[in-house]
């Protein structure tokens, strides 16, 4: 089977292949310079939160602990 890159740098993939990922929006791509693989990404926002508070260092009980805060009597 044959995949086209349009002259948006865009890949068609063909029909039957694409039928077997149906639902699936988005693939990681990666290359070891004479290949290209995609596998099929299932992003959640959730996931995506989660990435950025570790990434930030903020723990549960940070989380936790800024509730209770926000919820005090004033």
């Amino acid at each position: 089977m044959l995949a086209k890159l349009t002259v948006k740098n865009q890949l068609t993939l063909p029909k039957t292949i694409a039928l077997q990922f149906s639902g699936v929006e988005y693939f990681d791509v990666s290359t070891d310079g004479s290949a290209i693989t995609l596998k099929p990404l299932q992003v959640s926002r959730l996931d995506e939160v989660r990435a950025k508070l570790e990434h930030l260092g903020i723990t549960e009980q940070d989380i936790a602990d800024a509730i209770a805060w926000a919820r005090k009597d004033k």
